[in-house]
This record gives C-alpha cells, sequence and structure tokens, in this order.
C-alpha cells in the first residue's frame, strides 16, 4: 500500500500539536491559544520494528541500507462546534480529514488551569461527542447532495439508482441523530457503495486519552469511562492512553538514554510505538521484509495480501511480472543465521500467485523480463 496517513484531531488545546512535535521530532507551534495550527503540519516517522535491526545485524549489506517502513502523521487544526457550517475555519479543515487513511482523535484527559480549555471543564466524552457530531453533520451535507443527484433516476426506475437511494436514506436518519454512517447488515453491492462516499465518519479511529503524568500508573476514572463508552458501541476502536507532555520530554532525550527514561518512569514502550502498533491493528496491517546486498527493507501491506500484491509494493511492474516469490519467515531464518544455511536445510519455500502473505515473511520475488 502507499504510505500509511494518520489525521491528529481534536478540539484546540487537547494536546495535539504537542502530540505531533513528541511523535515527529518537528518543531511545530503549540502555543496555548486556538487555531495555532491553520495549515496542516505533515510529518514521516519511521515504524519502530526490532526485526528489521535484528535483519539488518545479521545481513550487514555492502551498503549500509536499513529502509524502515513508515507512517505519515497530519496534525489537522482544531475542530469546534459549528466547524460544519464554517465556524472557526470549518470545511478547511474537515477537507483534510478527508484525505487520510485513519483518525486519532485526541480527547483531553487532564486538568491545568494553565492551558485553556473551550468548554472550561474536563469531560472527553462531551468533546468526543462535539466533533463526532461536526463529521456527522458534514457527512450528512455529502448524502443530501447525492440523495438529490439520484432522487430522479430513481423515480424513473433505475435500479442501481433505487438501491442507492435506499441506502442513502437509511445513511442520512443515522447522521440525523449524529451517529457515525455505520450500517449493518449490508449486502456486497451496499458495501461497496457505502465505501465509495468518502464518508468521514466512516474513517478508522483510534481515541488517544490525552493523560497527566500522574495518570501514568493508575487509570484515570476519564480515561476508564471513554474506553467502557467504546467497548459498548461494539465497532472496531481501541482508547489508547498517552501522556503528550512525556512524550515530548522524551523526544528531545539522545535515542541511547531514552530506554532508560521510559523504565525509569514505568513504561515499557513510547507512545511512538505504541500509537503506530495500535494504528496497524486499527487498518489490519502487516509487515513483510526483503534483504540483500545492497539493503534490508520492511514493507507494509493489507492482512491478506497475496504474493503479487506484495511484489508490487517493491515495483507497481512486479505485479503483473510475478513468477513466484522465494519466502522464509523472520523466526526460520534468524534461528539459522544466513539465507545459505536456510536453503540447505530446506527452510525457503517457493510460492505462487496465490501465496498469502504472514507477517514476518521475508520475500525474494522472481518476475518476468
Amino acid at each position: 500500500m502507499s504510505r500509511l496517513s494518520i489525521g491528529i484531531i481534536g478540539l484546540p488545546n487537547v494536546g495535539k500539536s504537542t502530540l505531533f512535535q513528541a511523535l515527529t521530532a518537528i518543531a511545530v507551534p503549540a502555543e496555548n491559544y486556538p487555531f495555532c495550527t491553520i495549515e496542516p503540519n505533515v510529518g514521516v516517522v519511521e515504524v519502530p520494528d526490532g526485526r528489521l535491526d535484528r535483519l539488518y545485524e545479521i545481513v550487514e549489506p555492502r551498503r549500509p541500507r536499513r529502509v524502515a517502513a513508515v507512517v505519515e502523521f497530519v496534525d489537522i487544526a482544531g475542530l469546534v462546534e459549528g466547524a460544519s457550517h464554517g465556524e472557526g475555519l470549518g470545511n478547511q479543515f474537515l477537507g483534510h480529514i478527508r484525505q487520510v487513511d485513519a483518525i486519532v482523535h485526541v480527547l483531553r484527559c487532564f486538568t491545568d488551569e494553565n492551558v485553556i480549555h473551550p468548554y472550561e471543564t474536563t469531560d472527553p466524552l462531551r468533546d468526543r461527542g462535539v466533533v463526532e457530531a461536526e463529521l456527522a453533520l458534514a457527512d450528512l451535507e455529502v448524502v443530501d447532495g447525492r440523495i438529490e443527484r439520484i432522487a430522479k433516476k430513481a423515480q424513473s426506475g433505475e435500479k442501481e439508482a433505487r438501491d442507492e437511494l435506499a441506502l442513502l436514506k437509511r445513511l442520512r436518519e443515522r447522521l440525523r441523530r449524529s451517529e457515525p454512517a455505520r450500517l449493518e447488515s449490508l449486502t456486497p453491492d451496499e458495501d461497496r457503495s457505502l465505501k465509495g462516499f468518502g464518508l468521514l465518519t466512516l474513517k478508522p479511529v483510534l481515541y488517544l486519552a490525552n493523560i497527566g503524568e500522574d495518570c501514568l500508573v493508575e487509570e484515570h476514572p476519564l480515561v476508564r469511562s471513554l474506553i467502557e463508552t467504546v467497548d459498548r458501541e461494539g465497532w472496531p476502536a481501541e482508547v489508547l492512553p498517552v501522556c503528550s507532555r512525556l512524550e515530548s520530554e522524551v523526544a528531545q532525550l539522545a535515542p541511547e538514554e531514552r530506554g532508560e527514561f521510559l523504565v525509569a518512569m514505568g513504561l515499557e514502550r513510547s507512545g511512538l510505538d505504541r500509537l503506530v502498533q495500535a494504528g496497524y491493528r486499527l487498518l489490519d496491517l502487516i509487515t513483510f521484509f526483503t534483504i540483500g546486498d545492497e539493503e534490508v527493507r520492511a514493507w507494509t501491506v493489507p492482512a491478506g495480501a497475496t504474493a503479487p500484491e506484495a511484489a508490487g509494493q517493491v515495483h507497481t511492474d512486479f505485479q503483473e511480472r510475478f513468477i513466484r516469490a522465494e519466502t522464509i519467515h523472520f523466526d526460520d531464518f534468524v534461528m539459522l543465521g544466513s539465507m545459505k544455511e536456510a536453503r540447505e536445510h530446506g527452510r525457503v519455500r517457493s510460492e505462487g500467485r496465490e501465496y498469502v502473505v504472514l507477517d514476518g515473511d521475508i520475500l525474494y520475488f522472481r518476475i518476468n523480463p
């Protein structure tokens, strides 16, 4: 797949830009006032993966080239109530959200009298409702416009138009209640149509609970309430507690000091590690590797991708020119220590066009000239 793009959204002053700054180590404004971010800041970061580092140590390519998979984070300016009708910077921001693969919705779960909250009190469930109502209203405008365009075709008896109109009316009822455009019991045709509408409330979403340092060990009641609410709704989603302020401090340390600092704070992994891994789970993505004398590299594909589809990530022509893939899993390769040993032990398999790539596969593609 092309580079994974994750948009960071939320109300003003919930910690979005501080989180972005920590994740990408890019200096962006994070001052204490609404609409500090106007144009979206974009940062590309490596996907943390210890397997890639281990492969690099074993292979020792002649050119010291280690290429990680990457994620693009987009810091989108704070939404406010009325954004769907042009309040704040309105539709400009909603347009930015349409371009990303998934959403990280930052919700403030800390209290700090020195940081202004748009509603003066800390209530992540209320804040979530405000933002998601604006997304639903923006989707409602799209659905209403589409209904107007196909209504005449449906009245004339066109079956596809009638089917789409019925689907759109179901969507309209949900969106009028400020509910996301997630419908159950869809036919395959309806599912394809729904995905083609480009609706904001269908974007995969991860809720990032921005906590204070005092809540690193013991779960905050606001976080627990948020988790319970999301779980009850039954849709694939996750609540990830992260302290943006702490992550900002970690990002300023030398790489060799970060591990010790995290351990001292009682944390096993950084917020970046946990956020990227949660993003992969959210979008059902896996990683495969290519190794050689020139480089060791990680690639991202959707779970269920076939070998030719994986080959197409390496080079667009490779999918059509695919003959077969030689593959060994990361664990087997590390155990044997080299491709030569792997071949001698019969652990390198030859797989055809129907092979479904597994997370951790090392692949070498044979293609037609």
